[in-house]
């Protein structure tokens, strides 16, 4: 009961989500000078949308939930479930807010906007009038930052500051073993980050962008349920 505000918070993120997923992004403007910056292969996603839940929820959840079951700590299970889905549900809102507000163009938007191959632009401002799948075109205009990229930095982030924590990596004993364990859930969210700009759906700003988002937003998210990893 204590904690019901929170988990009411955590309702209110959800509808803001759903909501800021159905608000047509800023429709920025392309021209025909700038066309050629966005004419990199239209691919798709080396690691789906449906995946990135389960890298940002599930396999955090499944540490948080083994530590349960080892040391049968409620409130360490209840505080790690409830930080978790902050972190990330934060860090969703803000992103696709940014994502909305900005609309830069993805890197593979003329083929987004001109399946054919064939351009076409309006004739004052030669600003391009695309021809291909609207969600496609909608999609385009959601580069910065990156989902993918935020997304896993704050699940997995959380991770490795809770691994971190439970571990006690910064005892200042010079167990330079135990940073790998710190260190493995970063790694797999920067191979996340890397395959957004090898996708051609992110360029590299978009994904450090996103990155640091994440990050933040773990580490703010941690420490209110948790200590310090060094204290």
């Amino acid at each position: 009961r204590f904690h019901l505000h929170d988990w009411l918070a955590i309702i209110f993120l959800l509808g803001m989500e759903a909501l800021l997923l159905v608000i047509h992004p800023f429709k920025r403007y392309i021209g025909e000078p700038m066309i050629d910056d966005y004419k990199f292969p239209f691919n798709n996603n080396t690691i789906p949308v449906a995946a990135v839940p389960v890298i940002a929820l599930v396999i955090p959840l499944i540490f948080i939930i083994g530590y349960y079951i080892r040391n049968r700590d409620l409130r360490d299970l209840h505080y790690g479930f409830l930080g978790l889905l902050f972190a990330v549900l934060i860090t969703a809102v803000l992103t696709d807010a940014i994502k909305d507000a900005v609309g830069r163009p993805r890197p593979d938007f003329f083929w987004r906007c001109f399946p054919d191959g064939i351009p076409l632009y309006t004739t004052r401002t030669r600003e391009v009038m695309c021809t291909g799948d609207k969600a496609d075109i909608r999609e385009g205009y959601k580069s910065f930052p990156s989902g993918h990229t935020s997304w896993s930095f704050a699940g997995l982030g959380y991770l490795s500051l809770y691994l971190a924590g439970k571990i006690c990596a910064f005892d200042r004993q010079g167990r330079v073993a135990k940073l790998i364990i710190v260190v493995v859930p970063l790694l797999g969210a920067t191979l996340v980050g890397i395959s957004r700009v090898d996708d051609y759906w992110h360029h590299w700003q978009d994904v450090f962008a996103g990155a640091i988002i994440g990050l933040t937003m773990a580490h703010i998210c941690y420490r209110q349920h948790f200590p310090s990893v060094y204290d």
